[in-house]
């Protein structure tokens, strides 16, 4: 067993990023400023989208163009339930009703069947989630949005590298990235809303600083004009030069960081394909660039007569942690009580919502690292 702990992720934070933001604090300018600029600049410049908006958190994101999008109450937004709570919250936080699509039983992405079966006349967006890396299945999705006239927004959380069908997740469209300790690239919190929309990208830039008529940083004057003034009520959401220059130095890295996700993902793949009890994931026929972001496996719990959450503490007990990505939405506490959601509703979300678990991944790790999980797994499956 392992004498030292293997965390399920951990941020690659180098010298130069210490250093750089250093540098900020040293400068006397450390709110949204110049480096939160150029953030965006390289940003845009990597995903190849027309717009990006750095923000406090990608939570910010969605809930930006939920507003600027005057979706409230009556209106209906399609999203799996096999996601992170937020974009569910935001949703009921707006006044309007989370509709829930089922996913791809081996892809966790959401299936286009699910969602057209899910519309109706008060559908006013849809949400696909990018999930561990890979892309959903954005040609279909696209076409249903497209046809029923409304917008499609991307959580694309999981997927800074992610390519589908050959362009970058991000690039057309409207997407939402985030930037937490555990993704692919980390500015400790924050997020970017991408969009081709130059209406949308205009709104929401004046949401994200309390609704004045221009940005929290004016890069022809270096600041921001004293006589601004307020064109709606807006929230407080804009990124700090302290963060972005983080993401700078990260953003620089990324490209290496993700060859290290992806060789560390095809040493588990090789080392778990004999052990039957252990399922992996299958990646969709249209995720041309996989961006490792989590390593995902479901637990055959019929063969092994354990539960996924023992499995998980047991592992724990040799060292290694993992994580949960996720319980379904619809199953928790709030969601149960409050809109009678109730098992049997999604068949594929709720069977892999009792069977997945995150095994460790992230660029600092040692290829021995991987040995020492799978290992770990075959010790706890004998027993």
């Amino acid at each position: 067993m392992r004498s030292a702990f293997l965390p399920f992720s951990r941020p690659s934070i180098s010298e130069g990023d210490i250093a750089a933001v250093g540098e900020v604090l040293r400068s006397g300018w450390i709110t949204t400023g110049p480096k939160t600029a150029a953030f965006e600049d390289a940003f845009r410049g990597y995903v190849g989208c027309s717009r990006a908006i750095a923000l406090c958190s990608a939570t910010a994101g969605m809930h930006l163009v939920l507003k600027a999008l005057g979706i409230g109450p009556g209106d209906e937004v399609i999203t799996p339930s096999m996601t992170w709570v937020s974009t569910i919250n935001l949703i009921v936080l707006a006044g309007a009703t989370p509709v829930f699509a089922d996913i791809g039983r081996d892809t966790l992405t959401v299936l286009p069947d699910a969602v057209e079966n899910a519309l109706s006349s008060k559908t006013r967006m849809i949400v696909p989630v990018h999930f561990a890396g890979a892309a959903a299945d954005m040609t279909p999705l696209r076409q249903i949005a497209l046809k029923k006239g409304v917008p499609l927004v991307e959580d694309a959380a999981h997927a800074l590298g992610t390519h589908s069908s050959g362009r970058h997740v991000g690039q057309e469209g409207t997407a939402v990235f985030s930037f937490h300790p555990i993704k692919n690239i980390t500015t400790g919190e924050g997020g970017m809303f991408c969009t081709d929309d130059d209406h949308l990208a205009d709104h929401v830039n004046r949401l994200k600083f309390h609704g004045l008529g221009v940005d929290a940083f004016d890069r022809e004057t270096q600041g921001r004009a004293p006589q601004a003034e307020v064109w709606e009520p807006g929230y407080k959401y804009n990124m700090t030069d302290m963060t972005a220059v983080l993401g700078l130095g990260q953003l620089a890295r990324v490209d290496g960081f993700n060859r290290k996700r992806e060789a560390l993902a095809m040493k588990y793949s090789e080392r778990l394909s004999g052990i039957d009890e252990i399922l992996p994931l299958a990646v969709p026929p249209d995720t041309t660039r996989h961006a490792w972001h989590l390593f995902i496996v479901r637990l055959d719990t019929d063969k092994t007569g354990i539960s996924r959450d023992d499995f998980m503490a047991a592992l724990k007990q040799r060292n290694i942690g993992t994580g949960l990505h996720f319980r379904a939405v619809h199953l928790q506490k709030y969601y149960r009580e409050s809109m009678g959601m109730h098992r049997g509703m999604l068949p594929n979300t709720e069977w892999n919502s009792d069977r997945i678990c995150s095994l460790p991944l992230f660029p600092d790790m040692r290829y021995e690292d991987v040995d020492d999980v799978v290992e770990a797994i075959k010790d706890v499956l004998s027993h």
